[in-house]
């Protein structure tokens, strides 16, 4: 998934094409601006005068992309990072923003079969890849799973995010006081038994395909994110969880101050009407498939 994803010739987001939008492969709610820009710069300005209006106030963005998020964080330090580019601040006052960046994180994959998680690997054959059994998953996924994942059960198949704690980590440790603000689809603890066949999916032309071997480096891959692994992972290092909400309920709270004329009033009719389809996405498409989970930082 690393490799097919991030390899920096052939990887997924490395092969200098434009994966997002109608005439890519997926949208996420970055692309739907500048509603999405103007309510989550509202959301966080919140946060901002909750801290005291700190002059030193950072917005760090994980994920940041196409930088499609740097308009609407203007009135701030902006500070954009990504797999292999750009780095966190060694120490920083303010927000940790991200927005599908965790789903798109390696995992490892195991099955428990006869009694033990059993390590699921890659190999090839006949011109094509495909799964392949291997031995006892690797001591740290065998953690991993008995923290997060749902109980052992005979042929389920599980998935673990190795780097979404150690980022978690990083957050908490250069963080001096703010907030990490997390969107995302994923899972807690207790409804992670509804997915025995694991979550990893690919995506093509905005169709999913449970196929995730298939035409390597052409696809983009995905896992829902384990929000207990944050969560607690967050809670042990300084990070204590505020709320975990639909993306709705957040864009709620954003907009309803000013009845979201911020963000949908223009002297352009049909820049209106964009406008107010681009909120009804986000609150009643988007707005109960996404979640976020709010962190602030405690010493």
């Amino acid at each position: 998934m690393e490799a097919a994803l991030y390899h920096p010739q052939h990887g997924y987001y490395r092969r200098g094409r434009d994966p997002f939008g109608k005439a890519g492969d997926f949208f996420t709610a970055e692309q739907i601006q500048p509603v999405f820009g103007i309510l989550m710069a509202a959301r966080i300005r919140q946060l901002y005068e909750e801290m005291g209006a700190p002059r030193d106030f950072t917005v760090v963005e994980l994920g940041a992309g196409r930088g499609e998020m740097a308009e609407a964080f203007s009135e701030w330090r902006y500070v954009p990072v990504d797999i292999g580019c750009g780095a966190l601040p060694e120490r920083f006052v303010g927000v940790a923003f991200s927005n599908e960046f965790f789903d798109a994180l390696p995992v490892d994959v195991a099955v428990y079969r006869d009694g033990a998680f059993r390590e699921q690997r890659v190999g090839f054959a006949e011109g094509r890849f495909h799964w392949s059994a291997g031995g006892a998953a690797p001591p740290e996924v065998e953690r991993w799973l008995r923290a997060w994942a749902a109980p052992p059960e005979e042929g389920r198949w599980y998935e673990a995010s190795l780097d979404a704690p150690r980022w978690v980590e990083r957050i908490a440790g250069a963080m001096e006081r703010g907030f990490a603000l997390t969107i995302d689809y994923g899972y807690t603890r207790a409804e992670s038994a509804r997915f025995p066949a694991g979550t990893l999916m690919s995506y093509r032309r905005h169709t999913a395909r449970e196929d995730v071997l298939e035409d390597p480096g052409e696809r983009d891959l995905t896992a829902h994110v384990n929000f207990a692994a944050l969560e607690e992972t967050g809670a042990a290092h300084g990070l204590r969880k505020e709320r975990l909400e639909t993306l709705a309920q957040t864009l709620l709270a954003a907009g309803e101050p000013d009845q979201f004329a911020a963000a949908l009033e223009s002297d352009d009719p049909r820049e209106n009407r964009r406008r107010r389809m681009q909120l009804k996405t986000l609150l009643f498409g988007m707005g109960e498939t996404f979640r976020v989970l709010l962190q602030r930082r405690v010493r």
